[in-house]
């Protein structure tokens, strides 16, 4: 019997503009479709991600009934599938809100890292001043907020400091962790070191870890209160525009330094991207903030 046709959108997220922050693909499935199926589309669209939303049956898939609509949701780079990715998630959950297939302010997600949640929070800033839409802009009187697992980081004690250093185009290390998610974290002296630095991803790729965080306080005129760039080329994504699960180990680390809970971030890609986020130490959850746009629409047909 022949497949029903996919219907899917891309989405740029942790932006308010179109072709700024971050685009992922968002499919909905009304069929199971196997993994090799997924990868490939995931290798045809050739963005970071694509993800895979497949409406969830209450009791069927969850011991408790629950009125919040929950969907599993699965991410593909163009080359493996992984464990977390923030944008992509925000894009999905973008593309439920904006569909009128649920009538909820909060979405659930299965996931290979547990059940994620994304609700809709009010920007008090353009609510009061009314919402005003030109196409490919924002349905800007709202954040969506995601709710992930901190990603804390320790000291890593390498000999490779040097060839790191030189991998980031010989920027100057401060410091170096490692996240229990296995990725490097790398401080530099400014935010600016970070946006300036030139990197080499054959280099990066030999480096320790799964990916490349790269971190630097923000100037106090900028409104940021860091800077951030994320490599992760072994997952064939050479340089990431914006990085949600990066910034799940980012906020652990910033919000130490800083001695507060709540931060916002601006990740140094040419896209460029902003994230609201607030630390919930108690809990080691993060919650993460960022508005999206739909560029594209379509179907795949096979």
């Amino acid at each position: 019997m022949a497949k029903k046709p996919v219907k899917y959108s891309v989405v740029d997220a942790f932006t308010d503009s179109a072709f700024k922050g971050n685009p992922a693909a968002v499919c909905l499935l009304e069929e199971d479709r196997d993994d090799q199926w997924m990868q490939a589309l995931a290798a045809e669209f050739n963005l970071s991600e694509t993800c895979y939303l497949t409406r969830l049956n209450g009791s069927d898939h969850s011991p408790s009934l629950t009125s919040t609509p929950r969907f599993s949701l699965r991410w593909f780079t163009p080359v493996a599938e992984v464990e977390l990715c923030g944008h992509a998630t925000l894009a999905a959950a973008y593309t439920l809100f904006m569909s009128g297939l649920i009538d909820s302010d909060v979405i659930e997600f299965s996931t290979l890292s547990g059940i994620l949640t994304a609700s809709k929070v009010v920007d008090h800033v353009k609510a009061a001043n009314g919402s005003h839409l030109k196409n490919g802009e924002a349905q800007d009187n709202y954040f969506i907020e995601l709710n992930f697992p901190a990603d804390p980081s320790s000291e890593f004690n390498s000999a490779e400091v040097s060839f790191i250093s030189n991998a980031l185009g010989g920027a100057p290390v401060v410091e170096i962790m490692r996240t229990v998610a296995d990725n490097l974290l790398v401080v530099l002296p400014s935010g600016k070191t970070v946006a300036d630095l030139l990197p080499q991803f054959d280099a990066i790729e030999k480096c320790p870890g799964t990916g490349v965080i790269v971190t630097g306080v923000a100037p106090p005129e900028s409104g940021f209160d860091f800077i951030s760039r994320f490599f992760c080329p072994k997952f064939g994504i050479s340089e990431d525009a914006v990085t949600g699960s990066a910034h799940c180990g980012l906020a652990p680390y910033w919000c130490k330094k800083l001695g507060k809970c709540d931060v916002v971030a601006y990740q140094a890609s040419p896209r460029g991207g902003t994230l609201n986020i607030r630390l919930d130490e108690k809990n080691q959850r993060v919650l993460l903030r960022g508005k999206a746009v739909t560029v594209m629409e379509g179907t795949v047909l096979v």
